[in-house]
Formats: C-alpha cells, sequence, structure tokens
C-alpha cells in the first residue's frame, strides 16, 4: 500500500471523542518517541499522536547505521544509550553477532535492521505507559490566549497541559501561531562564516544545457544568487534503503512508473568526463546481510533529489503525499539508469544490479522505506537561536540539556547548470577543527526547545527547534534529537505537574531530572584543544616554527581547485584535484634547508573520507629520491596544524624538491602546506 492511499485511509477514519493526557507529543520521530517515554517516566500521562501509519521516523524507516559517532561518545547517553542497548539486547537474546562495530577509538557505530529497531521502539513504549495513536493528521490547534488547548485531528481531539511538537516539519508549532522560519541566512544575519552559498564540490567541466539552451533535468538553476545572501533552500531529502544481495532475501527493485532515459542526460555527462566513476550511492554494511543505503554527501549525483524537497514542510497531507511519491519515482528511476544505461561502466552496472530490496523488511509497504529522510524543516524562533558561533565559540550554556558533538553538515541545497559547467551548491562537509575528525562539544539551551512566552506557554519544540540553517546542520543527527526529545518530555512533565509555564520550570529541577534520567550535561574537559573560535582562523605561515611552504608556493602543473571550505586551513585556503586520479595534476615544492641533516616531514591537509588513502609524494635531494604514501583520512594530531608524514636526510648545497601528485589515487588530494622541521625538533 503507498502512502497516498495509506493517507485516504487516515483521512477517513471515525472521529471519536475528546481524550485527555497530561502530556501528548505529536509526531512518532525518534525525538518523539524518546519525549514520551521520558515523560511517561516521570510520572504523566502521555498520548504519543503520528499522522502517518509508521512509528519511529528514519530510526525505524531505514536510518540503520547510527550516526553515534560523535567527538565525546561518553556524553551521548540517555534513552539514545538505552535504545541501542536494548537492540543490542535483542540480537544477543537470538544468539546473533552483536550488531554494532568500533570505528575508532570512543566512536560507536551501532548497526541494526529496521524491523528489529521497530520491534524495540514498541516494546519501550508499552512498557512506559505510552498510549499511541497512529494517522491522527493534526487540523488545527486551539489556544486561549498563550496557552495550547486541544489539538484537533482527523480522527478526534485533544487535550493536555503540555504539547510537545516533535515532528520534523514543525506542524504542531506552526499551527499553534509561534514564529518560524525555513531555509537559509545570509552571513551578516548572525554573523555566519558558513551562512550563504557554499561550494566545496568542484565544477564539473560539463554543460548543463540541452541543445536549445534550455537546463537539462536535474539542475535546479542557472544563478544561485549571491554568496553572502540566504535563500529558502532547504538541504536534499532521500531515502535510507534496506537493501541486500543476498538472494535468499532479495526482491527487486519495482519498476520506476515513468522512467525517460533523458532524464538523466546530466549524469551521462557526469561519467563521460569522470576518470575514476564509482557508485553513486553510500553502503553500510548492517546485520542479516544487508546495507543502509543512503545518500552520499561527497557524491555530484547520488539518492537525493536535490530542490525537490522544498515546500515539504508548509505543504498539507497530500501534498506531502505528491513530494514523497516523485522522491520514490526519482529513486527508483536513477536505479534503474544505474543499471541498464550503456553510460554508466559495466563493472557499476554489475553492482549495482546484484542489490535488491530486503524480502523481511516493510512488507506492508513492498519492503519500501516508508519514511522519507527529512533533514530540515522548519525552525522556530524561539527564546534562544543556536547559532555557528554557540557551537564552535560558545559552547557552554547555563540551561544545558544537551551535549552534541556532531560536525556542521549540510547536504546539497541546489544544483547549478550553465553551458559551461554544473556544480552543487550547499553542502557544508563534516568540518574537522583542531585536527579532530569531528566537531566541538557544545551545549543545546533550555532556551532552543521553548517558544517565546508570548506566543505558546505550554508548548516544546525539541526537533524543529530554535536554530539556524548552520547551527541544525551539526543538530539535526538522529543521537540529538534523541536526547532533546528525553529532555521535552521530562521539562513536559513536570511542568504540568507544577501547572506552570514550560518558561518558568526551574532549570536546577529539570537538571536533577535529566540526570536521573542517565543524561551527560556538563562540557567534558579537553586540555589538549586550543583555545579560540578554531572555524574562523586561517593559519599564518610565518607564525609557524621550521620551514613551512604553503600551497600557494607550489609550481602546480595539470589541473587544480581552490577551496577554503575546511578549516583552520594554513595560509589563504588549499588545493584539490577533484579526484581526477589520472596522474596529471602536480605541486612542486622547491628549496633549501639551512644545513644538512635529518629532517621530519610533515603535512597539513583537511580529513575526510573523501580522501586518498595513498598521495604520492616524492622528495628529491642531492640525487637521491624518497617517496612517501599519505593517508589523508587519517585526522590530524590534537592540537596540530600537520601530521608527519616521514623523514628524510637532505642535502644543504643542493634546491630540496618535494611533488605531490595525484597518480593512482583513490580520493581527493590535498594540498595545503608541508613542513620541514629538524629530526627531534618542534
Amino acid at each position: 500500500m503507498n502512502r497516498l492511499a495509506l493517507l485516504t485511509l487516515a483521512l477517513v477514519l471515525p472521529v471519536h471523542a475528546a481524550t485527555e493526557a497530561d502530556v501528548i507529543v505529536y509526531g512518532s520521530t525518534p525525538g518523539g518517541f524518546c519525549a514520551a517515554i521520558a515523560a511517561a517516566r516521570e510520572g504523566a500521562s502521555v498520548i504519543l499522536l503520528e499522522p502517518t501509519a509508521h512509528v519511529g521516523g528514519v530510526n525505524t524507516g531505514g536510518l540503520c547505521f547510527s550516526d553515534s559517532n560523535q567527538t565525546v561518545r561518553s556524553t551521548v547517553l540517555g534513552l539514545f544509550e538505552e535504545w541501542h542497548q536494548c537492540i543490542e539486547n535483542d540480537y544477543q537474546q537470538r544468539g546473533v553477532e552483536l550488531p554494532y562495530r568500533v570505528s575508532e577509538k570512543d566512536h560507536t557505530h551501532w548497526t541494526y535492521e529496521p524491523h528489529v529497531a521497530a520491534r524495540v521502539t514498541k516494546a519501550m513504549l508499552d512498557e512506559a505507559g505510552v498510549r499511541v495513536l497512529a494517522r491522527r493528521v493534526l487540523m488545527r490547534a486551539v489556544k486561549e490566549g498563550a496557552r495550547l488547548t486541544r489539538l484537533v485531528t482527523n480522527a478526534g481531539e485533544f487535550a493536555a497541559k503540555v504539547f510537545i511538537d516533535a515532528s520534523y516539519e514543525g506542524d504542531l508549532m506552526a499551527a499553534a501561531g509561534v514564529s518560524w522560519t525555513i531555509g537559509r541566512e545570509g552571513r551578516g544575519e548572525y554573523g555566519e562564516s558558513l551562512a550563504g552559498k557554499q561550494y566545496p564540490k568542484a565544477r564539473m567541466a560539463i554543460s548543463g544545457l540541452d541543445d536549445s539552451g534550455r537546463p537539462l533535468p536535474l539542475i535546479t538553476t542557472g544563478d544561485a544568487g549571491p554568496e553572502v545572501e540566504g535563500d529558502k533552500n532547504v538541504m536534499v531529502y532521500s531515502f535510507r534503503l534496506c537493501v541486500t544481495r543476498d538472494p535468499a532475501n532479495r526482491v527487486p527493485f519495482p519498476q520506476p512508473m515513468n522512467y525517460d532515459p533523458a532524464r538523466f542526460e546530466l549524469v551521462r555527462r557526469y561519467f563521460a568526463q569522470e576518470k575514476r566513476p564509482h557508485i553513486l550511492w553510500d553502503l553500510y554494511p548492517l546485520p542479516g546481510g544487508k546495507f543502509d543505503a543512503n545518500n552520499g554527501i561527497g557524491k555530484q549525483f547520488s539518492m537525493g533529489l536535490v530542490g525537490a524537497c522544498n515546500g515539504w514542510s508548509e505543504a498539507d497531507e497530500a501534498g506531502r503525499a505528491v513530494i514523497w511519491e516523485a522522491h520514490k519515482q526519482y529513486t527508483l528511476e536513477f536505479y534503474h539508469f544505474l543499471t541498464t544505461d550503456p553510460a554508466v561502466p559495466e563493472h557499476l552496472r554489475k553492482e549495482m544490479s546484484e542489490l535488491g530490496l530486503c524480502r523481511d523488511e516493510f512488507p506492508e509497504y513492498e519492503h519500501w522505506s516508508p519514511q522519507l529522510y527529512v533533514r530540515e524543516g522548519r525552525r522556530m524562533i524561539g527564546e534562544h537561536i543556536v547559532t555557528q558561533k554557540d557551537i564552535v565559540e560558545q559552547p557552554e550554556k547555563p540551561d544545558a540539556i544537551v551535549v552534541s558533538s556532531f560536525p556542521i553538515d549540510s547536504h546539497d541545497c541546489q544544483r547549478v547548470g550553465t553551458g559551461e559547467f554544473v556544480v552543487n551548491e550547499g553542502t557544508i562537509m563534516p568540518v574537522r577543527m583542531a585536527g579532530r575528525r569531528h566537531g566541538y562539544p557544545f551545549h543545546i539551551p533550555y532556551r532552543a526547545i521553548t517558544p517565546k512566552a508570548s506566543e505558546c506557554s505550554n508548548l516544546l519544540v525539541p526537533v524543529a527547534l530554535s536554530c539556524t540553517h548552520v547551527g541544525i546542520s551539526s543538530i539535526r543527527v538522529e543521537p540529538t534529537w534523541m536526547i532533546l526529545g528525553q529532555s521535552a518530555g521530562i521539562a513536559a512533565a513536570l511542568s504540568a505537574k507544577r501547572g506552570i509555564a514550560v518558561q518558568e520550570l526551574s532549570y536546577p529541577i529539570l537538571r536533577e531530572r535529566l540526570l536521573a534520567q542517565k543524561q551527560v550535561l556538563d562540557l567534558p574537559v579537553l586540555p589538549d584543544l586550543p583555545p579560540g573560535p578554531p572555524m574562523s582562523v586561517s593559519i599564518d605561515p610565518k607564525s609557524l616554527p621550521g620551514i613551512v611552504l604553503d600551497d600557494s608556493e607550489a609550481a602546480l602543473k595539470g589541473a587544480w581547485s581552490r577551496s577554503s571550505n575546511f578549516k583552520p586551513h594554513i595560509g589563504r585556503g588549499y588545493l584539490h584535484d577533484d579526484r581526477r586520479a589520472d596522474g596529471l595534476s602536480e605541486a612542486v615544492f622547491r628549496f633549501r634547508v639551512p644545513k644538512a641533516g635529518n629532517y621530519d616531514l610533515r603535512m597539513a591537509y583537511s580529513a575526510h573520507e573523501t580522501r586518498a588513502t595513498r598521495v604520492p609524494v616524492i622528495v628529491e635531494t642531492g640525487g637521491e629520491k624518497t617517496r612517501l604514501l599519505v593517508d589523508q583520512t587519517l585526522p590530524l594530531p590534537l592540537g596540530r596544524h600537520f601530521r608527519g608524514i616521514g623523514s628524510a636526510a637532505l642535502d644543504a648545497e643542493t634546491d630540496v624538491v618535494i611533488t605531490v601528485t595525484n597518480q593512482d589515487t583513490d580520493g581527493f588530494v590535498i594540498v595545503d602546506a608541508l613542513q620541514v622541521v629538524e629530526a627531534g625538533k618542534d
């Protein structure tokens, strides 16, 4: 049964009499079901209303590779930790190997299957005594002054002392007359360097126009607008599909309804100029021989239908059903293209054609995920607006309800095409700060989930909370939303019990109950991190010891692109090779050391999973040649701007030549700076 059919069924259900509870949560997203459980554990009667037939949001709808890779894993506890431990117990009790893997110190990536996540979610809601009512579509919110009194849905009215809007879209907040915004701010509005337009991806040297000069399909605009200004675009949506190569469990992808090969002419042109073509979906391994298929943030083309999600939050349920179906059909068409079109390299066609949907997942939806991955919707304008400054410069707050540390990470917002180039705009790559692979830990304050008191006194908004687009780019992951939901549930129960406005709740009382429900609220002490606002810093090469060779000093051969998106960086930016791996791009540094001897060689680069793992660095001096290989996916040491890549005996009588190339590399080659220091000296 498709989403539109389920919606139609929801709209004709009989209307029941008004129902009351201490706390009503609207939206069974991960933030929503955690809010409901937390409020119930505080002794409140709780009703969880869900407008669709699906409970659990993306956590039970295909997102099965947990975004638990925060900088400080020990701060991500509470119901997030408990929910995953319950999933782990489910597997253990059935004698199945533990469903998580540890990829690096203190970063646990839980993996699980959707049906297991759904089973655990239902069990936890049942145990807490939460009454879950699906297919309750909000029609109207009724207020008396600043107080929300009841919700009118397609299937009854619901009254409560305190309400929680846990929808991805901020539906209840908007219906209650609370101020909100959507889209992206300009850089000057809150002084955010990552606001406005962002171009971390290289321009593709292909035309985005057809023979008549009209934009090709999949192009959203010919002019992205001024870089410093904002717009109403939100980051791309997609599905998180559960797929498999296991013939015993594999169900073929459905055929798209109206496949038109001309829709993918732009992707054909991409493959024609791409030197090292690769699969265009990210596949994360899961238990049961399955994969979580995700939109690839580093890829020019992937599962996300760029631009098609605009208007989703503002649309009614019928309008959303149309947008949902458009995303499904695009995904099916793209899969069909990748498995059948001769423009796609044969090995990729074969690799993709081996994938199918899982027979034992989502049978009531023909094995397709019922949940569109809504990465960003409306955002409340509340008592405090979380901005880039709160994340990287002023992380400590007196009314903390979450410690988060996910990097600022936005997907594409638009695809720009002209007769000369095509470029995806809007991605903010996971920013590495001071050598950390992930972001700094920072507080989210209680004031960020409370509306202005004059607008609504008994509503909390933990998902569509008060923040900028840059802020939501860090906050938007499920671990943070789950803990925000838990905090909102506790605050709602306390406010309902005391009969006070949510804005009047005493923080010491709230903090005591948050800690009692096993949350972590104190920022960790990280003495090895340098002070100051790391994301706003461009490091002056002259301020560093030894011989520092900035990329601006290199003699360049072949094609290089310049960027400054990843910070901090040495000088005004850095070079990258657009992942061509053709051996034609070289950056050649020439210098002399003050005296002959052994020297340590170090390299500055922005670590990321899209970087090359074997970057050739050739050192020539005195007729001798040393070849080094650098893995640029590895993070730099904490508090350091360079990572050691090797050592060499250097001759003071002749030039030293260091060449960085992209010969036979497997990702982006980054050239930021080199540092040469006498061995044993810093």
